[in-house]
């Protein structure tokens, strides 16, 4: 191969590696990035000068850390020849990036490890989509098993007043034998018999009642706490935030993980959003105990609201009522639901320019 061939191809990958539309990284075998494309500079924010005074373990999420190093082990040993996952990095402003990453490791010619090369893939958006679609679904859900649950009251109070209808024609056709000929009563007669076949028609179409059942367990509160804080952590630093975590390290409320996790990181989000630009935002969350219940209270010293004018709207769906860019109604009216699901209420309080303080009431475990 001559000289001037190598130094064009050598040219060539250079320009693939920098401008390829994908992030593209040479990873050493301890993590560190060796070389990163534009792409990811793009995606995640950082300079390249900055990348490579990191490694990936810095800026990858815990939850996904443990199966990307296990993974990395397995390729070392020639386990695997190449793996691929879907991972979380937080970006430097502090929001989470999701992100497909293939990993494959080079070798030198007598079969040694060298480093790794990885392609780093923004699937944000399809997750997103992916969430907005289930969140949909939910909320569909939702509605359908209250009209069900509205068929079933409707349909089981309306036999009753037809019943009641009908005994009250046998009586007036008993005490009043000329009404059998009249045209009034017999439209009356078929007008009942009508209605109780459309009933019927409706109890038909649901046989059964199903009925939405939680599998409700025993968790330990401030163990979600600490979860959903170190998952806004970064944006909290941006926001310069102090997250006060006052909560009995001992308490446990009865409720499934899934919406354990969503409502207090919701929460959390929702009080570093609405900061109010006069102060550093502070929030701080206790508990207290009142009767069958563990109550979180989440407050914060933020904008504040006027209850008296949005408060009829606050957990509505599309209830918006401050001119946040990120504002879209949908989260509180989730967290509700989720909190009512569980056997929980939701209260607040809030003073315009003081702050908002919401408590959360779980049932006791």
């Amino acid at each position: 191969m001559s000289k001037n061939f190598k130094k064009v191809e050598d040219v060539l990958y250079r320009r693939i590696f920098n401008y390829a539309k994908g992030g593209i990284s040479i990873v050493s075998l301890n993590g560190a990035w060796v070389k990163v494309n534009h792409s990811l500079c793009k995606l995640l924010g950082y300079s390249e000068e900055e990348f490579c005074a990191m490694a990936f373990q810095d800026i990858t999420h815990k939850d996904d850390l443990e199966k990307d190093i296990n993974l990395m082990h397995q390729l070392l040993n020639g386990d695997i020849e190449n793996y691929q996952m879907e991972k979380r990095y937080f970006h430097k402003d502090g929001h989470i990036v999701w992100a497909l990453l293939s990993v494959s490791l080079v070798r030198d010619p007598e079969g040694e490890p060298m480093y790794f090369i990885s392609q780093i893939t923004d699937i944000s958006e399809q997750k997103s989509a992916s969430w907005r679609f289930k969140l949909l679904m939910n909320v569909i859900k939702g509605q359908n098993e209250t009209l069900k649950d509205f068929t079933y009251i409707a349909t089981h109070d309306i036999r009753t007043h037809i019943g009641n209808l009908f005994s009250i024609s046998e009586f007036l056709e008993e005490e009043n034998p000329e009404l059998v000929d009249s045209e009034n009563f017999k439209m009356l007669k078929e007008s009942i018999s009508n209605l109780n076949d459309t009933i019927e028609h409706l109890r038909q179409i649901k046989i059964d009642k199903p009925k939405h059942e939680h599998n409700l367990s025993s968790l330990r509160l401030n163990d979600y706490i600490k979860s959903a804080t170190y998952n806004v952590n970064a944006i909290a630093k941006k926001e310069q935030c102090t997250i006060l975590n006052n909560v009995d390290a001992n308490i446990k409320v009865m409720a499934t993980e899934a919406y354990l996790d969503s409502i207090i990181l919701n929460f959390l989000t929702n009080a570093i959003k609405y900061k109010s630009p006069k102060r550093l935002p502070v929030v701080e969350l206790t508990t207290e105990i009142r009767g069958q219940y563990v109550v979180l209270k989440i407050a914060d010293n933020g904008v504040g609201m006027d209850l008296s004018k949005n408060g009829s709207k606050l957990f509505t769906l599309n209830g918006t009522f401050n001119n946040h860019h990120d504002s879209r109604g949908i989260g509180l009216f989730i967290t509700k639901n989720h909190i009512e699901s569980l056997g929980g209420k939701i209260e607040v309080d809030s003073v315009v320019d003081k702050g908002t303080s919401f408590s959360l009431y779980f049932i006791r475990a």
